[in-house]
């Protein structure tokens, strides 16, 4: 099983994530990933605390990494045209020398489009976007390098769009989709997706997870697509405790990775026993020992 680490934008500085960012690429983790929020997620009231902008922290990433695959989890896609998202992409893929992964969602946090004065659409409309621009990046991606694209949806058109240079990648850029709903979010992975994500910052565990795999296998199957094809992974919020009684008198939800290491373990293990191929662990502040500690104690007992 791979892990992945998802480094917060918020209430931090470069220095302490680049700092951070150089552990994790001399250390045992596959993949990096930050945020897409313009401000803290979540907390309306904490507008003015500070945030820095995923994609530029990307980009400041691929130039102190060599190693680390590189994403962020997830673009919400209300916030960018999904052509102009693939030429991102694109160009830190061969920054990077081929390390790029597109992760996309459907966007969430209202109060934050409001802020900004972006269009925050219903549920259902957000649904059918990010299944429109999946399908839009998609063809941008595994496009012959000589052919142009047009795409005539409801939401995103293009007209002979070329997309040069062409990702780096065979067969291309992976598509990690993320998000829970079993219904439609799973249904466009399915379609256009390479990776689903879940995101067990909301109610999840090892069944829901376990459950929300299968739908993604009926999704696929309904597609005519070999479900060996999507990657299956999960972020899972993360917190080392030294003892069990320190963790019992946490206010962690019941379903966050939480616990001594012994506890995390076989939590861990119980996911990679469902079928979980990379688990992303988020909520560990950008403090280098703390990362290392996670990596010594807890993922040195995977191969």
């Amino acid at each position: 099983m791979q892990f992945g680490a998802q480094l917060s934008n918020y209430g931090t500085t470069w220095a302490d994530i680049q700092r951070t960012v150089s552990t994790l690429e001399a250390g045992r983790w596959h993949s990096l990933w930050f945020s897409d929020h313009f401000m803290p997620p979540g907390n309306p009231k904490a507008g003015h605390g500070s945030a820095l902008e995923g994609w530029t922290l990307l980009t400041a990433a691929a130039a102190v990494t060599h190693r680390l695959r590189l994403g962020v989890l997830a673009t919400g896609n209300t916030y960018r045209s999904p052509a102009l998202l693939a030429k991102m992409c694109t160009t830190l893929d061969h920054i990077t020398g081929g390390r790029m992964i597109l992760g996309l969602g459907a966007g969430w946090y209202e109060h934050e489009h409001r802020a900004y004065g972006w269009d925050f659409p219903s549920l259902k409309e957000r649904c059918d976007r990010l299944e429109e621009a999946a399908d839009l990046i998609r063809l941008l991606f595994t496009k012959p390098h000589d052919e142009y694209v047009s795409f005539a949806g409801t939401h995103y058109q293009l007209n002979a769009a070329p997309l040069s240079p062409p990702s780096s990648q065979d067969p291309h850029i992976p598509i990690l989709i993320g998000g829970n709903g079993e219904k439609r979010t799973l249904r466009t992975c399915a379609k256009s997706g390479d990776i689903f994500n879940l995101d067990f910052w909301h109610p999840g565990g090892v069944d829901v997870f376990r459950r929300k795999a299968e739908a993604a296998t009926r999704h696929c199957e309904s597609f005519g697509r070999d479900p060996g094809e999507l990657k299956k992974t999960v972020s899972l919020p993360f917190r080392l405790f030294d003892t069990e009684g320190d963790y019992q008198a946490s206010k962690g939800m019941p379903w966050y990775c939480w616990g001594t290491a012994t506890m995390i373990q076989d939590t861990l293990g119980a996911y990679r026993d469902a079928g979980a191929q990379e688990v992303m662990l988020c909520g560990v502040p950008s403090k280098p020992a703390l990362w290392q500690r996670i990596e010594a104690e807890v993922l040195s007992v995977f191969d």
